[in-house]
């Protein structure tokens, strides 16, 4: 007598914010995604002992057990792909936004020190404030709603945390070494306009996964999740449902 094998458990969503961000960055996406996925939040990389991508990836893998989808923007992407490195087999779909698999160049570690010297003045909003014109494209710096959104949960996440990510960001790992491996379904999207991680980021990340979907957000920079929140709800309500997931 045969007996079947137990079915495989169904993934959890996890939406993992950027630098400095939290669920603000994904309140229009939360809402819409299948509740059966049970989406969540995480904040892995606000704790204390996130001082790396690796062990930002590492604490996420640790508190969420099972199969994981995987959607990260900004430095939340960098985290989805090195727990994708880590733990392959649980990692079964990732959806890249508006990141980068390159290590840090010796221009943006320049700039980014600067900024830490300031962080560690107290000195955040003289930093953030001039920053909206890179993280937006320029109709979504034009609203004040957004901007304002932008700058509380920056502010928000103090100086200690921009200080300790950015470190992170600095010494995060080439991830490009890595992707020709990973097996699961990929998405990648990108604002048109992103003039912090540049489409061309984008692309190389889709030409080096097999397989990986890549989609364009006209009119958009660099904070698409907030700034294109219908078409970004689309892509990933589409990539769910073609990869099964949304029973």
């Amino acid at each position: 007598m045969t007996t079947n094998p137990p079915p495989s458990p169904a993934p959890q969503l996890l939406l993992i914010p950027g630098l400095a961000g939290d669920a603000t960055m994904w309140r229009f996406q939360r809402a819409v995604l299948p509740a059966a996925l049970r989406p969540e939040i995480t904040e892995v990389h606000t704790r204390p002992e996130a001082t790396t991508v690796q062990a930002m990836a590492a604490l996420l893998l640790a508190q969420y057990p099972g199969p994981l989808l995987l959607c990260g923007a900004s430095m939340g992407g960098m985290i989805a792909m090195e727990a994708a490195r880590q733990a392959p087999g649980r990692v079964v779909g990732l959806a890249l936004l508006g990141t980068s698999a390159r290590p840090e160049t010796p221009e943006m570690q320049a700039l980014r020190e600067a900024a830490i010297a300031l962080f560690e003045q107290g000195r955040v909003r003289e930093v953030i404030e001039p920053n909206v014109a890179f993280a937006f494209h320029p109709s979504g710096a034009a609203r004040a709603d957004l901007v304002q959104d932008y700058l509380d949960f920056v502010l928000r996440a103090g100086a200690e945390q921009l200080v300790r990510q950015n470190r992170a960001v600095i010494v995060r790992p080439d991830a490009r070494l890595h992707l020709p491996q990973v097996k699961c379904p990929v998405l990648v999207v990108c604002g048109e306009a992103d003039q912090l991680t540049p489409l061309v980021c984008s692309e190389e990340i889709a030409g080096l996964v097999p397989g990986a979907e890549f989609e364009v957000v006209a009119d958009c920079g660099h904070m698409l999740t907030m700034e294109r929140p219908e078409v970004v709800n689309t892509l990933l309500t589409q990539w769910l449902q073609r990869g099964g997931w949304t029973g």
